[in-house]
């Protein structure tokens, strides 16, 4: 990691924050960090041809970081005040800590081919408890379209403009203050309703100890707040910590998805943990296989309806 301090116009800067991530493993940033992405417009991560920006609240401050692949190595550098810390935790970000070594599934066809199509995937942890719970809360019981499109609203609204150079239109994860100033009609013409909207003001309340969840005690502390279940809590232990075993419960489409992938018709959240029980420890790796296989479940039965909670 290397920085320097510059003088621009007399005043002092601080450059760029650069590493190369070198793990002795196969890495694959777009794939460990698939679950960031939230559409090609996302305000806060976003993928090119050359690599992959993201931006972060850490707890220095806002940070930009562009990520670029070099075959079995990842090119870091980084702006604005969070960048030494976003540049230290390279490694954690993708996955260094994320040991495969123990997870067999030599027994399943499917997933030894997934295995084999992406060496490179491992489980992101991004180490941001409130980034990764707010963008979950507004996805809770909704069409994945309903979700993307609030969380680009609300981002851009009240998110500051991205450090250094990143694409236009890339913006970073508001304050918990400035979550908690959004006034109720903004929520409404996001489409996000009352009780989701109130479920994010709680925890942008208690941003402080938000932060403080572990991947130990994530499940335990996060399904006590008040809006907040299992799914919510495993889909932000997912991101924010990498937990290796949490599987999102209560999801509309997953269960289904698991079930066509492992044995060829779908089943319900019981079915699922059935299926991934064989992976005990295991179950958020043999989940993140199956959807960076590119599998998709026949397209049949009845699908969500996209609900418009925003005034007219």
């Amino acid at each position: 990691m290397n920085a320097v301090a510059e003088t621009v116009g007399g005043v002092t800067a601080q450059a760029p924050v650069r590493t190369r991530y070198a793990p002795g493993h196969p890495v694959d940033i777009v794939t460990t960090l698939g679950p960031l992405f939230r559409s090609s417009r996302n305000p806060t991560c976003r993928r090119d041809a050359g690599g992959v920006w993201l931006t972060q609240r850490t707890p220095h401050g806002a940070v930009t970081l562009r990520l670029t692949q070099r075959q079995s190595e990842v090119d870091a550098i980084a702006w604005g005040t969070g960048a030494a810390w976003a540049i230290e935790r390279v490694s954690e970000l993708l996955g260094g800590d994320d040991d495969w070594a123990e997870l067999d599934v030599t027994a399943n066809i499917f997933l030894t081919e997934a295995r084999r199509r992406s060496p490179g995937l491992r489980l992101l942890n991004t180490g941001l408890v409130l980034e990764a719970l707010i963008p979950a809360i507004i996805e809770q019981k909704v069409t994945t379209v309903e979700a993307w499109r609030a969380w680009r609203a609300l981002v851009t609204a009240h998110g500051e403009a991205a450090p250094g150079p990143a694409p236009e239109g890339m913006r970073v994860f508001p304050t918990a203050e400035a979550w908690r100033m959004i006034p109720s009609w903004e929520w409404h013409r996001a489409g996000v309703d009352p009780r989701r909207s109130r479920t994010a003001l709680a925890v942008a309340s208690v941003a402080s100890a938000i932060e403080r969840v572990t991947a130990t005690d994530a499940d335990a502390r996060l399904t006590s707040l008040s809006g907040v279940g299992p799914w919510t809590a495993a889909e932000t232990s997912q991101r924010a910590h990498g937990n290796p075993d949490l599987v999102s419960v209560g999801d509309y489409h997953l269960p289904a998805i698991v079930g066509w992938a492992l044995i060829g018709k779908p089943v319900d959240d019981d079915g699922m943990l059935e299926l991934l029980q064989p992976w005990a420890g295991h179950r958020q790796r043999i989940m993140r296989l199956i959807l960076a296989s590119g599998f998709h479940k026949p397209r049949r039965g009845a699908r969500m309806t996209i609900q418009d909670h925003r005034w007219h």
